[in-house]
């Protein structure tokens, strides 16, 4: 396989023209962008409550879109569609939404057909999309019913992965049971294993 594979992220946000809070979750928004990379260049928000971010290293795409979850579903009433795209960038621009290659057309065409969906992926690879999407759609059965304190979670167990529960805890001014309960409840562990089998998958095709 080439070695100039890139991973290309198109979203929007549910439900933002009903917001009270826009210009709070557009804040929290382009903060976690902005880890991935320079405005326009990597990432870019778009028609107000759209984006699309490349995630080159592609073995932290599916971690990254559960982070812009956790994000936006800290805020009620909000949830965000995710298309997760793999593949070459032939054309770079300096914007990102006018780069071109396989990976920004499997994301954009696969952000095309979500329906009840809010998290799918395309890549060179049909027989982890096979995998992968029935992973993903066993996970946002969850994801998409978490509340602001089990995103709230979620989001720290990303910004502190080393921390303890007690850490945790101590962090947020709860005890340490809340935060196992809470954890249990995002169904933290299963979004790890999640995680580590995309890893492996994705590795074991470069």
């Amino acid at each position: 396989m080439k070695k100039n594979l890139t991973s290309v992220i198109t979203g929007d946000i549910i439900n933002s023209s009903k917001s009270a809070s826009t210009a709070k979750w557009m804040s929290a928004l382009t903060k976690t962008l902005n880890k991935g990379g320079k405005e326009h260049k990597d990432w870019e928000i778009y028609r107000g409550d759209s984006f699309q971010l490349e995630v080159k290293n592609i073995e932290d795409a599916f971690l990254t879109c559960v982070r812009v979850k956790a994000v936006i579903k800290q805020f009620e009433d909000l949830d965000v569609r995710m298309a997760i795209g793999i593949g070459e960038k032939t054309y770079e621009s300096p914007k990102i939404t006018q780069s071109n290659g396989s990976a920004f057309i499997n994301s954009g065409k696969t952000f095309d057909k979500l329906k009840k969906e809010t998290l799918m992926m395309k890549s060179p690879w049909p027989e982890i999309d096979r995998e992968m999407n029935l992973l993903l759609s066993l996970v946002t059965q969850i994801t998409n019913q978490w509340t602001p304190h089990s995103a709230e979670i979620v989001m720290l167990s990303l910004e502190m992965p080393d921390a303890t529960q007690q850490e945790l805890a101590a962090n947020l001014k709860i005890t340490q049971g809340r935060v196992s309960e809470r954890l249990k409840r995002a169904a933290w562990d299963q979004i790890v294993n999640v995680d580590l089998r995309y890893r492996e998958l994705i590795k074991s095709n470069l």
